[in-house]
């Protein structure tokens, strides 16, 4: 297999356990270096790390107890670089209905994610935990 199909099958993976066991996949598939980048300009918003990816994890479950299912529309890669089209279908623990949709930049070194780029509606995040 060479390196653009196992970084797109390792993007894959990582996106397809957003509805599943997502603290298992930030462990095995970031590195340890990984930066993490929501872009917006809302709380949500920001650069982290993998510890702190990892502790979210946790808020997603709790705010999300049957998992963040997620759905890829489409998907390009070239080398180290995997783009992705993709959207959320779940449930708030509040009953209200979590749709967002997300264009997810990742890039990977050595079968590790070095860096992982999320572009999303924030202002429906702070509407959804407002």
């Amino acid at each position: 297999m060479d390196e653009t199909q196992r970084n797109k099958d390792l993007a894959r993976q990582f996106i397809d356990a957003m509805g599943g066991d997502f603290a298992q996949a930030v462990r095995d598939i970031m590195a340890e270096d990984c930066r993490v980048v929501t872009q917006g300009t809302t709380a949500i918003s920001g650069v982290r790390g993998k510890p702190e990816s990892l502790a979210a994890t946790a808020l997603v479950r709790e705010f999300f107890p049957k998992g963040l299912p997620t759905t890829i529309h489409a998907m390009i890669a070239e080398g180290d670089r995997v783009a992705a089209q993709a959207e959320s279908f779940a449930t708030h623990v509040s009953g209200k209905p979590y749709n967002n949709k997300y264009i997810f930049w990742m890039r990977f070194r050595d079968g590790k994610m070095i860096e992982f780029v999320e572009y999303l509606d924030t202002q429906l995040v702070a509407e959804i935990f407002g």
